[in-house]
């Protein structure tokens, strides 16, 4: 086991470092954050600007390769993944907004596999009954619902909620309020901020878990196997729970770890939409400042995770299927 993990976490820590060099290289070719330096009013002198670029680290009297030997020279021997274009440090910015996303992120995604994994298995065992056609065009529909449009909606019906209710009891913005002293108080303000951010994902979220649990459990609930196990003298129910489900939860499973880089860098649109200061967010105001320092900061943080969901993916798989061996 531990040859094994050691041979894939090389193979993957050398394709973080080509992935997140590229990244580097691309960024350097296509943004350009001295343009956006020269419409600051009062316009700047090109002598400010280059300053301003050498402070953090892109010095443009120095080549694309001198750059990146003295940005990876900084990683390597001190974790700085340099400067923003405001000048504010990576790190820190970066240890911020992580932790903002993975609260949020990682209740959505308990919910919706919850929520989705049950409802699968009671369409998959009561196919074509009133409620299975209920969940499964709930489902599909939610596919065909552009996200923005299904967040605003949300956030319309808990605002006109406050208002029915006379005070203002969920928050639609933000992740906590300023004024707030007090444990139990904190911890309320953040429920209060937390549920409905946390609902609209969860409603969009489980509907994919749900119809790929009903669509494994009927391609297994007719199975040989499942036959055979009834002809032991177990009921439908019993065959089912013991043999279809858990070979049906297998690729739901693994579904479920190669989700983990979407928990930590979160929703471009959930975060916009609910003024969340997590990564998704500052992804995008990255891209719209041009910051090449941060967006290949969150290339590599991407790439890490997707390589230990790779890793987890399988480790998942032994644990719902014990035939199953590294």
């Amino acid at each position: 086991m531990l040859k094994y993990l050691a041979k894939r976490a090389a193979v993957y820590a050398v394709l973080i470092i080509v992935t997140t060099s590229i990244a580097y290289f691309l960024a350097s070719s296509f943004f350009r954050p001295g343009e956006l330096l020269e419409q600051q009013t009062p316009r700047p002198t090109k002598e400010q600007i280059d300053n301003s670029l050498r402070v953090i680290g892109l010095d443009p009297q120095l080549s694309a390769w001198e750059r990146y030997v003295q940005w990876i020279s900084n990683i390597v021997f001190h974790w700085d993944w340099g400067r923003t274009p405001e000048g504010g440090f990576v790190n820190h910015e970066f240890g911020i907004r992580v932790w903002v996303s993975a609260r949020l992120f990682f209740a959505t995604t308990l919910l919706s596999l919850v929520i989705g994994v049950a409802f699968g298995v009671y369409s998959g065992i009561k196919q074509y009954s009133f409620g299975d056609r209920l969940l499964t065009g709930y489902s599909y529909w939610i596919f065909i619902l552009p996200s923005p449009i299904a967040y605003l909606l949300i956030q319309f019906a808990f605002v006109d909620l406050n208002q029915s209710l006379g005070e203002q009891v969920f928050f639609v913005t933000g992740s906590s309020s300023v004024d707030v002293e007090g444990f139990w108080n904190v911890i309320l303000d953040q429920l209060r901020h937390y549920f409905v951010p946390t609902f609209a994902m969860t409603v969009m979220a489980w509907a994919g878990y749900q119809v790929s649990m009903r669509q494994f459990l009927l391609d297994n609930v007719n199975a040989d196997y499942v036959r055979t196990a009834r002809a032991t003298g177990l009921t439908r129910g019993q065959a089912i729970s013991k043999h279809a489900l858990r070979v049906s939860a297998i690729p739901v499973a693994q579904s479920v770890a190669y989700v983990i880089p979407g928990i930590f860098t979160g929703s471009f649109f959930a975060e916009a939409i609910f003024n969340w200061p997590g990564v998704g967010l500052w992804a995008l105001q990255a891209l719209y400042h041009q910051d090449i320092n941060s967006m290949t900061a969150l290339t590599a943080f991407g790439s890490c995770l997707t390589a230990v969901s790779f890793i987890l993916a399988d480790f998942v798989t032994v644990l719902v299927d014990p035939r199953v061996r590294i």
